[in-house]
């Protein structure tokens, strides 16, 4: 059984997250944390990882406790309803950063609602991203509020060890999605073939029945932001930045594009 956190931020309730749980749940029992976490400033929130546990992060106000009352609420009713197995955590006392690092620490995956997480950050997006990564110790998947439960699984593959690792975590925590059509994508502007192609192709084929390789030449960017549009009903598997072509798309504008514009649920995996 798979223990999901699931992390609502203030007086915001992730319908998406909720949604995306709920229809895994249906495939196969899994058990929910839901951390109620009080309304902070996240743009600073990352700057206290260092700092002593028991520094807080600036706190916005503490005038949503009502509304995060209701969302526990809603949150309990969802699960009872579904017959969904649940806890809840909600004594952050102004919540430290170390607090959800550590919930992380004892949960298989992380659910974040785009909108209500990640909306807010523009262009610093793609460091928040990071940093976000980095603290977390179990993988994170951000869902869009508004998604289709995903028929096809993207691969993204860039010949790095980040990209594989990435592939195997989603394969272990997920293999109910498994049997769904996949897609092994390598981006690559130099006519260069797909790294290790014999081996990533062995190992993602035993994991993924129905799998097909894709490389995407020409302007790769382009391409590829153009095609995965079109993808809807995917959700899209990638490691942390590394340093392959596909990664520097990635760092640069990909997943920032992705998760700003709410085109499908991104699966983030790290070391």
């Amino acid at each position: 059984m798979k223990q999901i956190l699931i992390a609502f931020d203030g007086n915001n309730f992730s319908k998406g997250a909720m949604d995306m749980a709920v229809q895994i749940n249906q495939l196969v029992p899994i058990h929910i944390t839901g951390a109620f976490i009080p309304q902070v400033d996240y743009r600073k929130l990352w700057n206290f990882s260092g700092a002593d546990p028991g520094i807080a992060a600036p706190m916005i106000g503490s005038e949503h406790s009502a509304e995060v009352e209701q969302n526990i609420k809603t949150f309990e009713n969802i699960c009872e309803q579904h017959r969904i197995k649940y806890s809840i955590k909600k004594d952050y006392l102004g919540f430290a950063l170390p607090e959800l690092k550590k919930e992380t620490r004892f949960n298989d995956v992380l659910f974040l609602g785009g909108e209500s997480f990640f909306s807010s950050h523009g262009d610093d997006m793609n460091d928040y991203i990071r940093e976000a990564l980095n603290q977390s110790e179990c993988p994170i998947l951000v869902i869009p509020e508004d998604f289709l439960f995903p028929r096809s699984i993207i691969l993204a593959y860039d010949g790095t060890a980040s990209s594989v690792y990435a592939i195997k975590q989603f394969a272990y925590l997920f293999p109910e999605l498994c049997n769904q059509s996949a897609l092994l994508v390598y981006s690559d502007d130099k006519g260069e073939g797909i790294p290790d192609q014999e081996d990533i192709a062995l190992l993602s084929s035993l994991h993924f029945p129905n799998l097909q390789l894709i490389k995407l030449d020409a302007d790769p960017e382009k391409e590829f932001k153009e095609w995965i549009s079109e993808k809807r009903r995917s959700l899209l598997v990638t490691g942390s930045f590394g340093r392959g072509l596909f990664s520097q798309l990635f760092r640069k504008s990909f997943v920032s594009e992705i998760l700003q514009q709410h085109l499908l649920p991104v699966f983030i995996a790290h070391k």
